[in-house]
């Protein structure tokens, strides 16, 4: 058998994070939000845990975009759960990239205690991306001064400067 299966009670317990476009609506969010929690229940998972993690800045630029939502997921269910949620993470529009990563293969469902608070999908309130700008972690720290512009330096007309004679040719 190439694949390990799990007990009737026992569960696999997986992570994932998946990263909204910046310039999306809160309706947007919860309506991605909503139809996860709908997949994973459908499908006899249990989420344990959901985190917002709010707009950062990407490592790299993904499809033309700088910054992104976080979300942390945390859920319990076996191969078509992860299956499910990611297939309707592919599918979503305001969905930049998605990650899934088991966490501990063997777990007892029933002993994992979830309070009701941890798996609610919170309602982003961002402030508008135009407002951010992108600073250095030094910057953010005070290790570096913040760049100054040059002040421009004007230079006097040369109204008051006598000009030179200009000789007359003798013909």
């Amino acid at each position: 058998m190439s694949r390990a299966t799990t007990a009737p009670n026992r569960a696999r317990e997986y992570e994932t994070i998946y990263i909204l476009k910046p310039d999306i609506d809160a309706d947007g969010a919860e309506r991605i939000g909503s139809r996860i929690s709908e997949v994973v229940t459908r499908e006899n998972g249990r989420l344990t845990k959901v985190e917002s993690w709010g707009r950062r800045r990407l490592a790299y630029d993904i499809g033309k975009q700088r910054r992104g939502v976080y979300i942390y997921l945390k859920y319990l269910g076996g191969g078509k759960v992860v299956s499910e949620v990611e297939r309707n993470l592919r599918l979503a529009d305001g969905v930049l990239k998605y990650q899934t990563v088991l966490v501990r293969s063997d777990v007892e469902a029933e002993a994992v205690a979830v309070a009701a608070e941890e798996v609610k999908f919170e309602r982003l309130d961002l402030p508008p991306a135009d407002e951010e700008r992108d600073e250095s972690r030094e910057r953010q720290l005070g290790l570096v001064e913040p760049e100054r512009r040059q002040e421009r330096i004007e230079v006097p007309e040369e109204e008051d400067v006598p000009e030179a004679p200009e000789e007359e040719e003798e013909a």
